[in-house]
């Protein structure tokens, strides 16, 4: 876009930035400034509220961008994120909803310290929280790098880089000014935005080929340069062995992670009861069903309309195939509609990354300040011990120091699909969060030793898995192209590192000198079951 289209974009793109800024100011008002409301916002959502919010933090830039775009590109096998991002609920339904309400406070490590010596495994499960945080943060900024340069009329580095710097400084002012309940409204507008444009795609998409899908599908095939190969397995993930362990290991890791990220834990912790938490992943789970179910058809139109050449061409990760095919949809380039409708699309592509790295920066900056700071003022024998700044003060510095560190590892990552980055988040997540919180909710047994070794166990091989992996090192499209020091072959790291975490928790427990404390987790128990005692 040039000219006088491309400065109405850019208005239409402000305006819906203005917006969201706007309510993060308002709810921000409304604010106590304690611990509890900046991390909690009170425990006052519904579940229909809370159950939106959920959706608003986990359909992230990976889910809008970052999927569509490798349907485009990949077809059949390009589906594999939409079906992992969307059964990973059911685990968090059946498994952690109601006893992670139950027994926590504001962080997971809260779960986990509840039954074991509370300042060690505070420090290891704290700082795997913001190890998963950061990585999660740079997914959503190498979206909107990409989404923001199309708007101003290319893809040059310099562009991509400014946007990761502005994201990053609107994600500190809206953490430091809103906390959580202001965090919370952003996200359910956001919710409303993302589910309202996509079904508005996918209606034109629909009407393109006059509601016959397999006329959108033969299409599609035919203009990804792949033929039918484009809609049968093995596109993407087919070949050697390497590719299909890497198929195993990115669905072990989308299915697994969504229940050990710590910001999408933290929202539990929102609503008065653990009633209204399983009610609100019900509504989560139906809303991001549908939402998955409108990407398939998004990824197909984008490689039937656009063209998996032009999407190809235009960002090399696909993150642009969405942005792209509304510009087609609404008349093409150099019309006032497509203009229009690429704009709102680009708005609520970025009012979505900008909720989701919210509420990622809001609970890392809650973990630093309530378990690794905390743990670290606290005296060795449990005591208060002295401290210099209350959490609510180390929560909003933390915000800058977390923030920095992800834009700055956006800026080497920026050539890399968003889906993907987002897929090592999760790896990581499955990797160290889940086995610990497995074990402290269902092991008898389970000691502090088996706690710390989980969680290093499984995040230390997976955080060096993924250094030594193609994706920093050895393939044209990795951090640094022009360096070779891999050694481990496979892209994700979770079919190796998740039994790992697993396997330690379970070492350390039978090797600890110390017997299991019986009465905590009986404690622990009766709690997570029937919330007696639950805050």
């Amino acid at each position: 876009m040039t000219g006088d289209h491309q400065t109405l974009a850019l208005l239409l793109f402000s305006a819906f930035v203005a917006v969201t800024l706007a309510i993060t100011t308002r709810a921000g008002r409304r604010r106590r400034g304690s611990a509890e409301e900046s991390s909690t916002g009170g425990r006052l959502f519904s579940p229909m509220e809370n159950g939106f919010a959920l959706s608003g933090d986990y359909l992230s830039a990976a889910s809008f961008l970052g999927v569509s775009g490798l349907i485009a590109l990949n077809g059949y096998d390009g589906m594999l994120y939409s079906v992992g991002f969307l059964v990973a609920w059911l685990v968090v339904l059946l498994l952690v909803a109601e006893l992670v309400r139950n027994c926590g406070r504001f962080t997971l490590a809260d779960v986990v310290a509840a039954r074991m010596g509370e300042r060690r495994v505070r420090t290891a499960v704290g700082a795997s929280s913001v190890t998963v945080s950061v990585l999660y943060l740079v997914a959503q900024m190498v979206g909107a790098g990409s989404l923001v340069s199309l708007l101003l009329g290319g893809t040059g580095d310099a562009a991509r880089s400014w946007t990761v710097l502005g994201v990053g400084a609107l994600m500190v002012v809206h953490v430091a000014l809103g906390g959580m309940r202001a965090t919370t409204w952003i996200q359910i507008v956001k919710a409303v935005l993302l589910l309202a444009g996509a079904l508005a795609l996918t209606v034109l998409v629909l009407l393109r080929f006059h509601g016959d899908f397999s006329a959108l599908l033969t299409t599609a095939a035919e203009r990804s340069g792949h033929g039918r190969d484009f809609l049968a397995p093995g596109l993407g993930h087919g070949g050697d062995w390497t590719a299909r362990a890497d198929f195993i290991s990115l669905g072990l890791a989308l299915v697994l992670g969504t229940a050990g990220l710590p910001h999408l834990l933290a929202r539990f912790s929102t609503v008065p009861t653990a009633g209204s938490a399983r009610r609100s992943v019900v509504w989560s789970i139906g809303l991001i069903g549908g939402f998955y179910l409108m990407t398939i058809v998004l990824g197909f139109g984008a490689a039937a309309i656009v063209g998996s050449d032009a999407v190809r061409a235009s960002d090399p990760a696909g993150n642009t195939a969405v942005p792209l095919l509304a510009l087609d949809l609404g008349g093409g380039a150099g019309s006032t509609g497509g203009t229009v409708l690429l704009a709102v699309v680009a708005a609520v592509a970025f009012a979505t990354i900008l909720a989701v790295v919210a509420g990622i920066t809001l609970a890392s900056s809650t973990s630093v300040a309530h378990d690794l700071y905390t743990s670290y003022t606290r005296g060795r024998d449990g005591g208060a011990g002295r401290r210099r700044y209350g959490e609510v003060a180390v929560a909003r510095i933390s915000t800058v120091v977390v923030g920095g560190t992800a834009v700055g590892l956006a800026l080497l990552a920026r050539d890399l699909n968003v889906a993907f980055l987002v897929g090592l988040a999760f790896a990581v997540a499955a990797s160290a969060n889940l086995p610990v919180l497995l074990y402290s909710l269902f092991w008898r047994r389970f000691t502090t030793r088996g706690a710390v070794w989980s969680v290093y166990g499984g995040l230390v091989p997976a955080v060096l898995l993924v250094a030594l992996s193609p994706v920093v090192s050895g393939s044209p499209d990795a951090l640094f192209p022009g360096a070779d020091f891999h050694v481990f072959p496979l892209r994700n790291p979770g079919v190796v590192s998740i039994p790992l975490g697993f396997l330690a928790g379970w070492l350390g427990t039978v090797t600890s000198p110390e017997p299991p404390d019986e009465a905590k987790h009986a404690e622990t128990e009766v709690r997570a079951l029937t919330g007696a005692g639950a805050v």
